[in-house]
Formats: C-alpha cells, structure tokens, sequence
C-alpha cells in the first residue's frame, strides 16, 4: 500500500455477527465521552511531563515547578486541571502540598504510553 493512502473496503459487507458482539461489548457513549475529556488533557506536553514527573516521585508545587523550569503559578493552573481528570492527588504535611498519581490506572496509563512510543 502506497504511504498515505488509507486502507478502506473495496465492496460494501456486513458480517452481523461481528456487528452483534461489537454492539454489546461498547461502552455507554457518556463513559466514552469522559475517556475522550481524559485523553484531550493527556494531550497537553506540560500536563504530559508533570506526569512522568509524579509517576518517579511524589513532589510539591515548588518542586515540580523547579524540575520543569516553570513558574509556581503554570504549575498550579495545570495541577488544577489534572485533579479535575482525577489523575491526580495532593496531600498537605503542614504548610506543604504534595502531589502524587491518583492511583495505580494511571501509572499503567502513563508508562504503557511511553512504552508504546519507545516502539515506534
């Protein structure tokens, strides 16, 4: 196949019984719609290296902003934006805020990511 030519049906078929188990094994379309809203904020290359930052250690504001060469406040609006997608969380010890991964799903998704672009 010729490099930028999309691969398509040359003639029109169904195959029903594909069709049914494709059918029931779909998401609800507003499960699908939040998938979407997540990966749309995955697609943003600070939101991306706060991320891998947080999936190597648990780190403040101040840290995360040093790290990444970035003002405390374009830390904190990006933060914001990655506990509203819930992949992440934040803890205070004392007068310190601490951010970390929300959970285990979003370490697999971040380094299957990379792992996946390592292959290419």
């Amino acid at each position: 196949m010729e490099k930028g030519k999309q691969a398509v049906c040359q003639t029109h078929c169904l195959h029903p019984e594909k069709l049914d188990k494709a059918r029931e094994a779909m998401e609800p379309d507003e499960r699908l719609a939040r998938l979407a809203e997540l990966f749309k904020t995955l697609g943003d290359f600070t939101r991306v290296r706060i991320l891998q930052a947080l999936s190597i250690e648990e780190l403040c504001v101040c840290d995360i902003a040093a790290l990444l060469d970035l003002s405390q406040s374009a830390v904190s609006h990006q933060l914001r934006l990655l506990r509203a997608a819930q992949l992440v969380r934040y803890r205070k010890e004392g007068k310190i805020v601490y951010y970390a991964l929300d959970d285990d799903h979003v370490y697999t998704l971040f380094t299957q990511g990379i792992e996946h672009v390592k292959e290419k």
